[in-house]
């Protein structure tokens, strides 16, 4: 993973990010996707599914198509300054996203959801959705965390807005990957990912990081969904720096950060070497 010192002068997109969560025979397991390796975001990472917020993920009818009305979903995200209108869009991205990258359609109906399987290449998502009389499931979708990327990007040279939803997924239906934005899929456990990522098997980037860093703490999805309940989404603004030669992503409570409270468990910075981001105490320290 290449570094990059690019400071980009356009303000973060929006976008939404899903952790899909199962119980597996080892507890907790998380849905991971390989970004294609061509992609300019990311690419040849694994990554939770996601993508920035489109103009039409505001235009889909709540009436016909969401469970909850924009104003909850407004009030569930947790964002006094966001209109309404966005913060449903938040909601339909990140599903439409799940879709378009894992097939999971977070619907009750499993029959409407194969049916939109064999769909949905040649439609938009909410045309999809309008042609089978779809309700999608937003009360599943918890708010989770917020991250904005820093003013000086590290590994990419855009910069994004993304909330990170949690949820289950919908019982009948099997995620996989793609095989056009995502080449490969994998579920894990948050700790056996992060080995992974440490024995160089696969390639993460920071938020995915410190997202399974903080996931690990868990054991069960119902331990997930029951935190993000009662504990409101943090925000995430790393700030970036050069120290000796290296390059350094501190969070909330790290000394160095200008937001002196925690917002994570784990390691209050990463540190670039060996081309990656790494603790600066080694592996155990992802689970501090």
């Amino acid at each position: 993973m290449e570094l990059n010192s690019e400071i980009p002068s356009a303000p973060p997109r929006p976008a939404s990010t899903v952790v899909m969560l199962r119980d597996g025979p080892h507890g907790l397991e998380v849905f991971l996707v390989k970004r294609h390796g061509l992609s300019d975001v990311l690419g040849g990472a694994f990554v939770f599914p996601g993508g920035k917020l489109d103009a039409s993920d505001s235009l889909l009818d709540p009436v016909l198509h969401l469970d909850q009305l924009p104003t909850t979903l407004h009030a569930s995200l947790g964002e006094s300054a966001l209109d309404v209108s966005t913060a449903t869009g938040l909601y339909v991205a990140a599903l439409r996203e799940a879709f378009e990258e894992s097939r999971v359609l977070f619907t009750v109906d499993g029959t409407v959801a194969k049916s939109a399987l064999q769909q949905g290449k040649t439609q938009s998502f909410n045309a999809l959705l309008a042609e089978l009389h779809v309700r999608l499931q937003t009360q599943n979708l918890l708010p989770w965390s917020r991250w904005i990327t820093p003013r000086m990007p590290s590994i990419t040279n855009k910069r994004f807005d993304t909330r990170f939803f949690v949820a289950a997924v919908p019982h009948g239906q099997d995620a996989t990957h793609d095989n056009h934005e995502a080449t490969e899929s994998v579920w894990l456990t948050p700790r056996a990912a992060l080995l992974q990522y440490w024995d160089r098997h696969i390639e993460l980037a920071p938020p995915q990081i410190m997202s399974l860093a903080h996931l690990a703490h868990h054991t069960t999805v119902d331990s997930v969904l029951n935190s993000a309940r009662n504990v409101p989404p943090p925000l995430i603004l790393p700030e970036s720096f050069d120290e000796d030669g290296s390059r350094v992503l501190c969070y909330p409570g790290d000394p160095a950060h200008s937001v002196t409270q925690r917002a994570l468990p784990g390691p209050t910075r990463l540190i670039y070497r060996n081309k990656r981001f790494e603790p600066l105490d080694g592996f155990e320290a992802l689970f501090a």
